[in-house]
């Protein structure tokens, strides 16, 4: 049987091999977020938990996602590789990092939003998505932190939080932001602000570089009349034997 740890009213079961850090259960002890404490649970009795169980145990179709509400909360997480016993593949693997490493200023996770707040984020921005420029219902604008919360966390008592320092996403955008986010190799690594602060995902008004490349880009949406716009565009680049995108490109170029 395994040995058990009580924190704060949750136990843990925990099996034999170096002891779990008390600090890493000490955070765990308040993380009460059911996908969060899954990953947490399985850790603590496993020692890791792999994407394979998080898909085929759990339910969970988006392992990273489920991992990352763990981190959300300030716990440290380390990922490494190991040979799935049903595929003979390589998979992904979880399990909990140096606790040096715990991030204080995520602990107990993400504020939430009140919705004064967001009122003010949309008559600071006009009701706009950042990064499409285009005006929509507030129902389909979403509060995200400019610089992710992974790198800088919150750092703002909510009372007096800039505005400045969120933007509204719709779902398409946030979706868009969170890959590229997640693929770049400053948030994997470094974890620098100051690059952070320097993207076009984070301030798409003025930026030097997207996710660390030299790129750069402009979103462009056609809605309601101005469709017939786009779709003239549209045949000419089907005329032309080329995407949209490439007709564009190619006539900024002169």
């Amino acid at each position: 049987m395994p040995a058990t740890q009580l924190v704060r009213g949750i136990i843990f079961f925990l099996v034999p091999g170096p002891a779990v850090d008390p600090r890493i259960l000490a955070i765990c002890g308040r993380i009460t977020a059911k996908r969060a404490k899954t990953v947490i649970d399985h850790i603590l009795q496993h020692g890791f938990v792999t994407t394979e169980d998080l898909r085929t145990k759990h339910g969970y179709h988006h392992p990273p996602r489920a991992v990352r509400d763990v981190r959300e909360k300030g716990v440290p997480i380390e990922t490494f590789w190991i040979t799935s016993e049903q595929t003979g593949r390589k998979i992904g693997a979880y399990r909990f990092g140096d606790p040096a490493k715990i991030r204080h200023g995520r602990i107990g996770g993400r504020k939430i939003f009140s919705k004064e707040f967001k009122e003010q984020l949309l008559n600071h921005y006009d009701a706009r998505d950042a990064i499409t420029g285009e005006r929509m219902a507030a129902r389909y604008l979403q509060i995200d932190h400019r610089v992710p919360y992974e790198v800088a966390g919150d750092q703002y008592a909510q009372q007096s939080t800039p505005v400045d320092e969120y933007m509204l996403l719709d779902a398409s955008s946030q979706r868009a932001k969170s890959w590229s986010c997640e693929n770049c190799s400053n948030w994997k690594e470094t974890r620098s602000e100051a690059v952070c602060r320097s993207c076009f995902w984070a301030f798409p008004e003025s930026y030097t570089h997207i996710a660390g490349e030299q790129v750069r880009r402009v979103v462009v949406e056609w809605r309601g009349t101005a469709i017939e716009g786009f779709e003239r565009l549209e045949a000419h680049a089907q005329r032309e034997g080329v995407t949209v995108a490439a007709l564009l490109k190619r006539l900024s170029e002169g």
